[in-house]
C-alpha cells in the first residue's frame, strides 16, 4: 500500500521556497537593518544561568547509589500529591 502526501506546502510570503531533495537551497536574504539588542538585566541573567548547573550532580549520584543498593524509598503519597498539583496547574492554565 502506497501512502501519498496529499498536503502541499504553502510558501510563506517573503520567504525563499524550500529546496527539493537533490537541489541546493537558495541563499538566505538578510536585511542589513535587522538586529537584536538584549537588555543589561537579561545579559546578567544569561551570564548567571550559564555558569550554574542545571541540576545537582551530587544529589543525582546519591540517588543512583541508593537505587543500586536498594535503599531508595518512594513515598507514593508525595508522588500522588505532586501529580495532582501538576494536573491542577495544567487545568488552570487552559482556563485562562
Amino acid at each position: 500500500m502506497k501512502i501519498e502526501n496529499s498536503i502541499k506546502a504553502t510558501p510563506i510570503p517573503g520567504e525563499a521556497p524550500a529546496a527539493k531533495s537533490g537541489q541546493k537551497a537558495p541563499a538566505a536574504i538578510a536585511a542589513a537593518d535587522d538586529s537584536v539588542e538584549l537588555s543589561a538585566q537579561l545579559k546578567n541573567l544569561e551570564k548567571s544561568l550559564s555558569s550554574s548547573e542545571v541540576f545537582d550532580t551530587t544529589r543525582v549520584a546519591e540517588i543512583k547509589q541508593a537505587i543500586s543498593e536498594g535503599r531508595f524509598a518512594v513515598n507514593p503519597e508525595k508522588v500522588a500529591d505532586q501529580l495532582l498539583e501538576t494536573v491542577r496547574d495544567l487545568i488552570q492554565g487552559r482556563q485562562r
